[in-house]
């Protein structure tokens, strides 16, 4: 069969090609794109390049390979896309721009949070916090805010923050429970 004066086989090729090239160059330069299709909220430029790409892969190599009727490999290729590109899009694409938060905290955000002393804080000295969280740890220096010695190893309150470094008291849970 043959469309363009051409045969189908050289129409899916140069549909791989096309989209395959088209889908590289959005990989680089998405981010000016993105901002041009904002405005279309349910158009993802991904999601077709990804759709164009695996149709005319599938229908090429089925055409070569096969004797089935094009209609038949044209349809069949599509359903095939289309299963394709919905897991990609449900699975990858959806997981990843939620998951597009960044890590970056306040320090405000470092008030009422316990964490461990990993250099011991003298009286009138800085020593190291060590604050665990879901995101990972965060090691900051720290003086005592009742300006007495804390041990290595002890569990310590962040009362205040002031120019990056914690000011913490030593953390009782029985103090803290009532």
């Amino acid at each position: 069969m043959e469309l363009f004066g051409m045969p189908l086989e050289t129409v899916y090729l140069y549909g791989l090609v096309i989209s395959g090239a088209i889908t590289i160059l959005y990989l680089f330069f998405s981010d000016l794109l993105d901002g041009v299709m904002e405005g279309i909220p349910l158009i993802n430029p991904t999601v077709i390049f990804s759709f164009i790409t695996i149709f005319s892969a599938g229908s090429y190599l089925a055409e070569v390979f096969t004797a089935l009727h094009s209609g038949l490999i044209a349809g069949f290729s599509a359903l095939i896309a289309l299963i394709l590109v919905t897991l990609l899009n449900v699975f990858v694409l959806i997981p990843l721009s939620n998951a597009e938060e960044s890590l970056v905290y306040k320090e405000s955000d470092l008030r009422g949070r316990v964490g461990t002393v990993i250099t011991a804080v003298p009286v009138d000295g800085y020593g190291e916090v060590l604050i665990e969280s879901i995101s990972g740890r965060i090691s900051k220096p720290a003086t005592s805010f009742t300006r007495t010695e804390i041990p290595y190893g002890k569990k310590v309150l962040i009362i205040d923050i002031e120019n990056g470094v914690l000011q913490v008291k030593v953390y009782d849970e029985l103090e803290n429970f009532i």
